[in-house]
């Protein structure tokens, strides 16, 4: 019998490797005669660049940038964040594809936002976008251009900020200044002083961002709107939060020459907006995260191998099914499926949507308060697991 395991994390509890290796344990326990294929899984955020850059046989360095938050003008504290060094001739030749990248291309660096400027970075009490950079990921940028970087991989899932990236722009060069002339940071809480955007970004090697978020940047469906709240930012300010983000994207495109339409571009609305910054203003592209993930961890070929996919992730409801990983990976293969999850939360014509006979499995007992179930997650995750496999032959 031969299994994929392919879990993506448990938000808060367990990495996307750790939840792999967890019911990998269980397994070769129970079933040591049973062949095992490890794929922990990414669409973009935490853990995008240690699974990518151990993929393909890389290396991983760290640099020293800023984290999320900002006090009034004092920086925010430094932090140590990794990058993924891959060459490109070791990806398949699908993944290259997909990133459409210049031939003479050679040297990849893979970064990850949610390592410096994200969510999990900030406890949940001192979230809020008003104060919120994306800095260090600029400065991460900018690092890995001046340690020869041939092209740049940017996962944006996880975020803290719904800033524009116009700090992650500042660090490349970007000014917003008041109406005197006088040198603002460019947190939203400074944005009502801000006059107009100066400066030049500095030149970067070709910048891919991988997130298979599709909202725009304004809207009911925007950045702001849909995540928001579990940035810090509440209800009774989501008008005045979007009328600034409008004005100051107003002026980005006017000083980059770039058409205003494409504030409403799918994608743009991707970690608070910093897509549309990178697109606009450093000429970045978006790519499907997830589709890149399974490209380049060649998981149809490992998927078609095996007998059992088992994956997972902390809550499997309508948003994996829509291109994550673990839904992704019930359609289109022979082998039979099982979902682990801390949660399930299908509804009826969703579940009707799976291939027949596909266990949903909810690891964490009903009711079970999140405060409890966060940290008993891996011995529940080894239970139902255990559970799982005393109804399964082989």
């Amino acid at each position: 019998m031969r299994v994929l395991i392919a879990f993506d994390k448990f938000k808060g509890a367990l990495s996307a490797p750790e939840a792999c290796q967890h019911a990998a344990a269980v397994l070769r326990r129970a079933r040591p005669s049973w062949q095992l294929d490890l794929a922990p899984l990414a669409d973009g955020g935490d853990g995008f660049c240690s699974i990518l850059t151990e993929a393909a046989g890389g290396v991983r360095t760290e640099q020293r940038a800023s984290g999320a938050l900002f006090s009034g003008s004092v920086p925010a504290r430094w932090q140590l964040a990794p990058i993924g060094w891959v060459e490109l001739a070791r990806l398949p030749a699908a993944a290259r594809t997909r990133l459409a990248l210049p031939p003479s291309a050679a040297r990849l660096a893979i970064l990850e936002m949610a390592a410096i400027n994200g969510l999990a970075q900030v406890p949940a009490e001192q979230r809020d976008v008003w104060r919120a950079s994306t800095r260090g990921t600029g400065e991460l940028l900018a690092a890995a251009a001046a340690q020869g970087a041939d092209a740049l991989l940017l996962g944006v899932g996880g975020s803290a900020t719904s800033d524009l990236g116009l700090g992650a722009l500042s660090a490349l060069g970007l000014r917003c200044e008041s109406a005197g002339g006088e040198a603002l940071t460019p947190l939203p809480e400074s944005w009502p002083q801000i006059a107009r955007v100066a400066g030049k970004v500095r030149a970067l090697p070709p910048l891919r961002i991988a997130c298979d978020v599709r909202n725009p940047l304004l809207g009911p469906q925007g950045a702001a709107a849909i995540y928001g709240p579990q940035k810090g930012l509440g209800a009774a300010e989501l008008c005045r939060f979007e009328a600034q983000a409008e004005r100051l994207a107003r002026l980005l495109c006017a000083h980059a020459g770039a058409d205003p339409a494409r504030i409403q571009e799918p994608g743009a609305g991707a970690a608070g907006g910093i897509a549309f910054g990178l697109a606009v203003a450093a000429g970045a592209r978006l790519v499907a995260g997830f589709p890149l993930v399974a490209e380049w961890l060649d998981l149809e070929r490992r998927r078609a191998q095996a007998d059992w996919v088992l994956t997972g992730e902390g809550c499997f409801d309508a948003t994996s099914l829509a291109g994550k990983g673990p839904g992704a990976l019930l359609h289109g293969a022979g082998a039979r499926c099982a979902v682990f999850a801390g949660s399930v939360a299908l509804s009826a014509a969703e579940r009707a949507s799976l291939p027949g006979g596909t266990p949903l499995i909810a690891i964490s007992p009903a009711g079970q308060p999140l405060e409890q179930a966060l940290p008993a997650t891996a011995r529940q995750l080894e239970r139902a697991l255990e559970q799982w496999l005393d109804r399964v032959s082989g």
